[in-house]
């Protein structure tokens, strides 16, 4: 992929966000439906605990549980679990909820309805018709309180334990999480929210509840082409930020720049982004990992510096040096528009091809028969992506000869 100067076809209409039409079809429930391109998807059930918050609150790039589903594709329907005191109540509101997802018409999988709990539903989970998936999240203390669940369950469980005590079949997934003080970790808003750690179970929820529900799935490549396409081809900020949620992010991890929400970002590539990358530049894929909501690139980053380009070398002068920088972008896909992007490089190599670090160092004695030494620095330039590119072009464990001089 480069930077192309030749005229390019015309860009398509953009592609506007939805805007979330909530619904309160029963008094406790609220029903949004898919905040995707696409507008269709499975029905899914969110058991919701109190939020403190607005229920279609996004507060620092981070979205309600509803807002998430919705987001990844799913009709969804949340319950506030403080109108299921009882099991026959709840069982009975369970049923009118699951009916109104398979009439609703934007569910395009009828009686394939999946349930994400913040309590131990176990009493209920077995005795309601289209439920064909449960994620329930608890504590290690309630996994035999667990055990008499019988549809397929991801259950994930706050506190430590042996590996040997989880089990991992094609219908029960069990994941631990030591760091985790409750059972309300992956709830936002709240003290004991872990927002890594919700990240890691919502990536497993996404892989065992799309292959028994039967979706939604979307072309994560095809997203992520259509995203850099606009980046460095078409050079459009609209068209760019069309292809994110509401609020997403970017993190250019070596210089700490990118954007965190929908008008810090789109100010970041207007002013330092889209126009800072030279006409020159261009991206050579090494690899590329496809995940069920990510996408993981290898590629080696290449342009000739004739322009400031700030957000990777900020404050220094076009030099006009040919630079070529191994990458890895790890891409969260949510649904069928992205989420952040975490865009890692090697900097010292950067500044290596720059000409702008020494080659050597020197080092003081450490002891007073010692003499005082001079050491070469570890840090290689271009030989970086011609290493990435073949692994044969650049000699292994060549920095290991005559370090110190």
């Amino acid at each position: 992929m480069s930077a192309n100067t030749s005229p390019l076809p015309p860009l398509p209409p953009l592609s506007p966000l939805p805007t979330p039409f909530l619904q309160e079809p029963l008094p406790g429930v609220s029903l949004l439906q898919p905040l995707s391109r696409k507008g269709q998807g499975p029905g899914l059930v969110i058991l919701l605990p109190d939020l403190n918050a607005p229920i279609l609150t996004i507060q620092n790039g981070i979205p309600s549980p509803l807002v998430k589903w919705a987001e990844e594709g799913y009709v969804v329907a949340a319950i506030n679990v403080s109108i299921l005191q009882r099991t026959d109540q709840a069982k009975k509101i369970l049923l009118e909820v699951i009916r109104l997802l398979n009439d609703h018409p934007m569910c395009d999988l009828k009686e394939s309805i999946g349930l994400v709990g913040w309590l131990t539903v176990a009493p209920i989970l077995d005795k309601i018709p289209s439920l064909k998936a449960s994620v329930v999240y608890a504590t290690i203390q309630d996994l035999e309180s667990l055990r008499s669940v019988t549809i397929p369950t991801a259950q994930h469980l706050a506190g430590r334990t042996a590996p040997t005590n989880l089990q991992r079949t094609k219908t029960l997934m069990q994941y631990s999480y030591p760091e985790a003080r409750n059972s309300q970790f992956s709830l936002p808003f709240q003290e004991d929210f872990d927002y890594n750690a919700e990240s890691v179970s919502h990536t497993r929820n996404l892989t065992f509840l799309k292959s028994i529900i039967g979706g939604p799935y979307f072309d994560l490549e095809q997203i992520w082409d259509e995203h850099t396409y606009y980046e460095f081809e078409n050079r459009s900020v609209e068209h760019t930020m069309s292809t994110m949620v509401q609020e997403p992010y970017v993190n250019h991890v070596p210089t700490l720049t990118g954007g965190i929400g929908r008008e810090e970002l789109t100010a970041f590539y207007r002013d330092h982004f889209i126009w800072k990358n030279p006409q020159s530049t261009t991206l050579e894929l090494i690899s590329r990992t496809i995940g069920i909501d990510r996408v993981v690139d290898e590629f080696i980053f290449k342009f000739q510096h004739d322009i400031e380009v700030d957000w990777l070398i900020p404050g220094i002068a076009p030099t006009y040096k040919h630079l070529e920088i191994p990458f890895m972008a790890v891409v969260n896909v949510r649904g069928d528009r992205l989420y952040h992007e975490h865009i890692s490089w090697d900097q010292a190599t950067v500044l290596k091809q720059l000409d702008m670090l020494p080659t050597t160092v020197g080092v003081t004695k450490s002891k007073e028969d010692e003499p005082n030494a001079t050491l070469k620095i570890p840090v290689f330039g271009k030989e970086t992506a011609m290493k990435l590119r073949d692994k044969n072009a650049v000699i292994s464990n060549g920095l290991f000869a005559n370090l110190v001089s």
